[in-house]
């Protein structure tokens, strides 16, 4: 565990911070004392994951010892083996995120390409994937605006999900995503293949400037759509901001007002257009491209194969499961993790 636990390490990294908070002035750069403050939690984190693991292992050498001679201790191992696997994959899957806002909550984006109704279906496929994944992991979720399919599924979807680390665990999701399987659209049981796009952006917190010149701004309003219920709009409350310079357009539609659906929108677009800005940093690579491709064949990162056989494969890391009904549940942690290693490879 010291490999990527390290904590001499993390304790020398604690001191350092608690060092700078408890200086007088430490508060008068707001930005860079925020930015202290968060690391002293994750550190603290760190940590007590560390000791909890360690506590795991004592318990597994007592449990070990009884195991031979008492069932109940045997399923008790066997348990804690399962629970500290996970927790130590969890883990090391966290020690290969240090990007600046890996650690932030994800604003998402999810587009049906070609495919017609088939890809507006995957879409929501993927919207449910992803919200089960965020549920699993104990991360909040939420809907911020969605635009339903002409005859099912969804044309696209924006969500926000809170999380330690969601951003740059969800990150590694940002591309195309193929389909491929008997389509229950078409009448003849043909095989289709379809495509949706997610495009991922760290949520920014009100220290980070990111210029918005109103006079750069298009703001829309129209009728919320949606199942209806209680809470229905029946005001023109739905919002859509247009960034005319990069042509960047985010919508909100989920919020009880016109004036929190404009705010949650300004907010997706002060997201989106940070992640656009890194994008040019990070112009020398290719960490991005997939989500500047068409939403089409040949520009795809995973397959997802429903017939003629089995099988979600990723095509940057060639990993692949054959249990689809799992991964379209939620179980992408593998696929991440994959990812995040591929990409350390290649740095």
């Amino acid at each position: 565990m010291g490999g990527f636990f390290d904590a001499p390490a993390k304790r020398a990294e604690l001191e350092k911070s608690e060092a700078q908070i408890s200086e007088p002035d430490f508060w008068n750069d707001q930005e860079k004392a925020q930015k202290i403050v968060q690391q002293r939690s994750r550190i603290e984190k760190a940590l007590a994951q560390q000791e909890n693991f360690e506590t795991g292992i004592s318990d597994a050498e007592v449990l070990f010892e009884f195991a031979e001679t008492d069932e109940n201790s045997v399923r008790e191992l066997e348990n804690l083996i399962i629970r500290l696997d996970k927790e130590t994959s969890e883990a090391e899957t966290q020690s290969l995120l240090s990007g600046e806002t890996d650690a932030n909550n994800a604003i998402c984006s999810i587009q049906s390409g070609a495919g017609g109704t088939d890809a507006q279906d995957f879409a929501q496929m993927l919207l449910r994937m992803y919200l089960r994944w965020a549920e699993k992991k104990g991360f909040k979720a939420e809907i911020l605006d969605e635009q339903s399919g002409s005859e099912a599924g969804l044309k696209s979807a924006t969500f926000r999900i809170e999380g330690e680390y969601a951003y740059g665990l969800l990150a590694t999701e940002a591309g195309v995503h193929r389909l491929v399987r008997i389509s229950p659209f078409n009448s003849g049981g043909s095989r289709e293949t379809s495509f949706a796009s997610m495009f991922v952006s760290p949520e920014i917190d009100e220290n980070i400037e990111v210029e918005i010149n109103d006079k750069d701004l298009r703001i829309d309003t129209y009728r919320s759509s949606g199942a209806g219920g209680q809470h229905v709009n029946v005001t023109d409350s739905a919002v859509r901001i247009t960034h005319i310079p990069t042509n960047t357009v985010v919508t909100c539609q989920n919020q009880r007002s016109q004036l929190q659906n404009r705010v949650v929108a300004m907010n997706v677009l002060r997201s989106k257009l940070y992640e656009i800005e890194l994008e040019k940093r990070r112009a020398d690579s290719a960490e991005l491209e997939a989500t500047k491709q068409d939403i089409s064949f040949g520009s795809q990162i995973r397959n997802y194969v429903l017939h003629p056989y089995r099988l979600v494969k990723d095509t940057r890391t060639k990993f692949e499961v054959t249990d689809v009904e799992a991964v379209l549940d939620g179980e992408i942690d593998e696929f991440i993790k994959e990812f995040l290693l591929f990409k350390k490879g290649k740095s």
